[in-house]
């Protein structure tokens, strides 16, 4: 097998496995340890996995989360799930905000189905699904775009936001730990705190597997938002804090 094919095979392996050994991957592929270093090297350099002790993953790390294109193939019943418990929050002729990521990009595809609204958004996933479509007034918000994350940023995204509002905000997050939401990434805090700022409700929403795990930067605290939704119950020390705290999270059932 050429490089770019294995590589793209490691990458498709990592989407089921979520993680893999070196020896594993060397057996797999029946080339050296060191061929699969470099390939692990030049997929870490790219963003689309983080190398640990013994091989290598696409969960996420204090700093790292993986790529919009390799997030986008994972968790598909999850996300459908999450989706219609927050759609039931929304009404026709709502104004509602749409952050980046691909939860959010699922969520954005389903908003025809309460038209008319007005939605705004960063995420280009979003955007693309949207526009043109008969009552839906989208209002997409500029600045640079990170491939990474599929979505717009920096000061011309806040600076957007700062003048508008809008009924509701749903906010995804990558970690989760104790009671507050984190981010691997500053510009993505930035924006998502100005949806939040700019909304008159704001919803969480997060995969069950993200509690737990903190990130580099404090996005919000859990408190901030009037509601949470997941896919799953997450695990027994995540759910007594947020219950001891008085918080309520709605788990999306089929």
């Amino acid at each position: 097998m050429k490089r770019d094919g294995r590589r793209q095979a490691i990458m498709d392996f990592l989407i089921e496995a979520r993680a893999v050994g070196l020896d594993e991957l060397a057996d797999r592929f029946g080339v050296s340890k060191m061929t699969i270093h470099r390939d692990l090297d030049d997929l870490e350099q790219a963003g689309l996995l983080r190398k640990m002790r013994g091989g290598a993953t696409i969960e996420t790390g204090t700093r790292f989360e993986s790529d919009f294109r390799i997030r986008e193939l994972q968790d598909a019943d999850a996300k459908a799930r999450m989706a219609t418990a927050a759609l039931d929050l929304i009404e026709p002729g709502m104004t509602v905000m749409i952050n980046d990521g691909s939860m959010a990009a699922v969520l954005g595809a389903r908003l025809p189905e309460k038209a008319p609204l007005t939605v705004i958004t960063n995420n280009a996933a979003v955007i693309d699904r949207l526009k043109g479509l008969p009552r839906m007034t989208l209002i997409a918000l500029g600045g640079e775009y990170s491939a990474k994350f599929n979505g717009f940023f920096g000061v011309v995204t806040e600076t957007a936001l700062s003048r508008l509002r809008a009924d509701l905000a749903f906010i995804s997050t990558p970690a989760v730990a104790g009671l507050q939401a984190f981010h691997m990434d500053d510009a993505a805090v930035q924006a998502k705190r100005a949806m939040i700022g700019a909304a008159g409700r704001s919803v969480l929403l997060v995969n069950h597997r993200r509690f737990g795990r903190p990130a580099l930067h404090l996005l919000a605290d859990l408190a901030e938002f009037d509601a949470i939704i997941t896919d799953a119950s997450p695990s027994v020390e995540s759910r007594d804090a947020i219950a001891g705290a008085g918080l309520q999270v709605t788990i999306a059932k089929d």
